[in-house]
């Protein structure tokens, strides 16, 4: 016994006449008959009582269009649950960040405009160290990250993707011989002492730049935990800060920033996921977060 079988024999009950089931069906009669013959042969009894005029519901028929019928509906009910699934319009996506995807705006856009198209499907954010993003994603414990570009990313079971790119701002007390230029060069830091976000070596890419750019290394006074309390050292006099430009959207008393005209120190933003992931709701969120990718030029 299969769909089928259970899907002719409830036309058959609910039309009470073969040939127009067979009509309904669009199959002709005698191969309707034979799936009939061969359902009640499996079954061990007849489902109809056959006269010249019209076919009846045996007792066990009776039982059989109530339990075909819930059958059938829970099938349906699988199939669209499963289609629905891999269409990622339900399901779990779990969304792991760093502080620049937020004050980008990046994160925030995505995350709404997944929600406004799958409103049915789950979403899990959290806070993660770029460094810790990918390990995360290879064990299973996140499916999507945002952060900035950095070694850990480059893994074959990995599938990275730039969706943003800023230049950087030097964050600076306001009171700064310096904060009076309109722009600054690395040739004007190469003094200055520095403040790096340094959680995990997340700044490392950006130390061995300005290192090679500057033909020493740089005098690092600061290295801190979190993107406030980079900004929070800068304003207090404690060093520079160099940082992505959407930072410049956090107002900090005693704290200005100004342009850096270095464009090769640019700040990135990467899309982390596993290759090959056959999760729907999470192919639906990455071919959201694939739009409008960031760039300097971007006014937003």
């Amino acid at each position: 016994m299969d769909l089928r079988h259970l899907r002719y024999f409830l036309a058959v009950a609910q039309e009470g006449h073969f040939g127009r089931a067979a009509e309904k069906l669009n199959i002709v009669p005698p191969a309707l008959s034979m799936q009939i013959k061969a359902l009640e042969e499996e079954l061990g009894g007849p489902l109809f009582i056959r006269t010249s005029r019209k076919v009846e519901l045996t007792e066990a028929g009776k039982l059989l269009q109530t339990e075909a019928q819930r059958t059938l509906e829970q099938a349906e009910h699988a199939r669209l649950t499963v289609q629905r699934s891999m269409r990622g319009e339900t399901g779990l996506v779990r969304v792991g960040f760093a502080g620049n995807a937020v004050f980008s705006g990046k994160l925030t856009e995505d995350l709404r405009a997944f929600r406004q198209a799958y409103p049915d499907a789950e979403l899990v954010v959290c806070e993660i160290a770029p460094l810790l993003q990918a390990d995360a994603i290879l064990s299973g414990q996140l499916d999507i990250g945002y952060t900035p570009d950095h070694h850990n990313v480059r893994q074959p079971e990995l599938a990275a993707e730039k969706i943003g790119l800023w230049g950087r701002m030097v964050a600076i007390a306001d009171d700064h011989p310096l904060a009076c230029e309109t722009h600054l060069t690395v040739g004007m830091l190469a003094e200055e002492p520095l403040i790096f976000y340094d959680t995990h070596r997340a700044d490392e890419p950006l130390y061995m730049m300005l290192t090679e750019i500057m033909g020493h290394v740089p005098h690092v006074a600061h290295c801190t935990s979190s993107t406030l309390s980079v900004l929070a050292l800068a304003a207090a006099g404690q060093g520079l800060a160099l940082v992505p430009e959407p930072l410049m959207h956090i107002a900090i008393p005693g704290l200005v920033y100004r342009p850096l005209d270095a464009p090769e120190l640019s700040a990135n933003l990467m899309l982390l996921s596993r290759k090959n992931d056959n999760n729907g709701a999470v192919k639906a969120f990455l071919e959201i977060a694939r739009r409008n990718v960031r760039t300097p030029s971007d006014p937003r």
